[in-house]
This record gives C-alpha cells, sequence and structure tokens, in this order.
C-alpha cells in the first residue's frame, strides 16, 4: 500500500492565509542577506526550488534580484507563489513554475542561477540524494547554493525545542500521522501543542512570547502553529549529517562558506559555492 504524503501546500495557503505580512517578508529578506553575506540581490537571477508559501522568492524579488524563478511539485503552493505574484504587480522577472526537482529533463530545461535556493525542502521529495543532485545543476560557476537538510540524530535525547530523537522515530511518526483521517491529526497537533504550552509554564517561561518570538525562527517569519503541523506531518522524510553532505557537495565541485548546525532534530544549514 502507498502510504499518502503530508499537504504542504495547504499547510503553506494557511500560513499567507492568516500569518504572512510585511514583518515576516522583511524577517525572511535579513535571513537571506544575513546567511548569503551580501546587502541586496540586485543584478543576480534566484531560484527558489520548492518554493511552498513563495514568502522567499517575494522577499528575494524585494532585494531587487533581476530574475526570479518559483517552483514546485504542489499546485497549492503554485497558487501561493501566483497570488503573491499578482499581489506584486505581477512583475514580468518573477516566473512561477510547476516542477519537481526530481524530473531530471525539467530541472536541465531551467538554465542555470546566481542563487540556488531550498530551505527544508529536498529532504522531502522521497529521493533526496537526487534533490540535492539537481537543484546543485542549476548553480552557475561562482553561483551559490542556499539550502537546509533535517540533521540525522541516531541518539535519544530531549531537545530545547520539545522535540526528541532519534529521526527514526519520527520517520515511523510522520509515516502514520500522513496515514490518518483528517480529524485525527487536528487531534494530534492540538494535543502536541497543549503539551508544550505546558512544557513552556512549567519552565517559566511565558508560552505567548515563545509563540510569537517563533518567527524569529531562523529569521525565516515563520508560525509557530504552521511549523508544528509540518514537522507532525512532514512526509516524506529524510535526514544527513553534516559530513554526509559535506562529502556529497565537495564531490560535485563545490565549497562550504557558511553553516549553521545543531546536536539535535533542526535544520542544519549550508551554503555552498560552485567552483
Amino acid at each position: 500500500m502507498t502510504v499518502p504524503t503530508f499537504k504542504f501546500g495547504e499547510n503553506w495557503q494557511a500560513f499567507n492565509r492568516n500569518y504572512l505580512n510585511q514583518e515576516r517578508v522583511d524577517l525572511t529578506k535579513k535571513s537571506l542577506t544575513s546567511f548569503l553575506g551580501v546587502s541586496d540581490f540586485a543584478g543576480k537571477s534566484f531560484i527558489d526550488v520548492g518554493a511552498g508559501s513563495g514568502i522567499v522568492s517575494l522577499a528575494s524579488l524585494q532585494l531587487g534580484a533581476n530574475e526570479v524563478v518559483s517552483f514546485d511539485v504542489d499546485p497549492d503552493c503554485i497558487s501561493c507563489c501566483e497570488a503573491l505574484k499578482k499581489e506584486s504587480g505581477d512583475p514580468p522577472h518573477w516566473k512561477v513554475m510547476k516542477g519537481s526537482i526530481l524530473d531530471d529533463a525539467f530541472a536541465r530545461s531551467m538554465g542555470q542561477f546566481d542563487i540556488v535556493y531550498s530551505w527544508g525542502v529536498l529532504h522531502h521529495t522521497g529521493k533526496m540524494w537526487q534533490a540535492i543532485a539537481n537543484a546543485a545543476t542549476l548553480v552557475k560557476s561562482g553561483g551559490a547554493f542556499f539550502f537546509a537538510i533535517y540533521n540525522k540524530a541516531d541518539g535519544f535525547c530531549i531537545y530545547p525545542d520539545g522535540r526528541f530523537g532519534p529521526s527514526s522515530f519520527w520517520l515511523l511518526e510522520k509515516k502514520i500521522y500522513v496515514s490518518l483521517p483528517f480529524i485525527l491529526q487536528r487531534l494530534v497537533d492540538y494535543f502536541v501543542m497543549g503539551t508544550l504550552i505546558v512544557l513552556y509554564t512549567l519552565t517559566l517561561r511565558n508560552p505567548m512570547s515563545v509563540i510569537r518570538s517563533h518567527k524569529n525562527y531562523f529569521n525565516k517569519g515563520m508560525s509557530w502553529s504552521i511549523n508544528i503541523r509540518d514537522w507532525l506531518g512532514g512526509y516524506p522524510y529524510e535526514c544527513a549529517t553534516v559530513a554526509e553532505i559535506f562529502a556529497f557537495m565537495k564531490e560535485r565541485g563545490f565549497v562550504l562558506e557558511n553553516m549553521t548546525c545543531n546536536n539535535g532534530l533542526l535544520n542544519n544549514e549550508f551554503l555552498f559555492r560552485k567552483i
């Protein structure tokens, strides 16, 4: 029996409908420029691999990129991007496309870009290593590849954000979650959210402050509840160690320029430069 996948696009539509505003776009712009070590994207081409809500594509447009391409395999994500493009005046240098990074021919047809971005996407394709390899082919010589992959955690311990390892447990949890009826998924969501609020209170943290400050998670303007649903249901799910990612990219002619890593289950961020 084929295991269903998480409805990422529906989750992103909820984010855009309930949370997206200019403050969150500005936080996304800050996360891009600070990690890439630039002040703007003027004169740069940018591709958003697995564009999701479209917030990163919108941020790149506002940063002055002369070409922005957003693509995703989920039609609901495409709708998110198209809506933001329309609200931005339908700029001709912002292209929204439906396609899969696992489609080798599609990836080859895209050309190459100064900045290739794919944050927390490639590990949800079901074929992570192929997805990373195909995304890497989109990078121009001298260009930047900014992506994030879930860290592989083998030991069992509790992390500050309330998650606990090992990664193999979460693979099983996500398979079960996406197989549940919608109403049971929501019950799981609210049970986890309620449990976290109790934990925040027991550890003398103001729950509302923690929830409001979640938009500063990796400075990406995200929503606490949307991210919890994404974490609980994010299947397909794969992960990798920093060493595995480094070796894989080195074989493809990339050098590491920047990295944010953790010892838990969160994303490791990588910035590689194509030699």
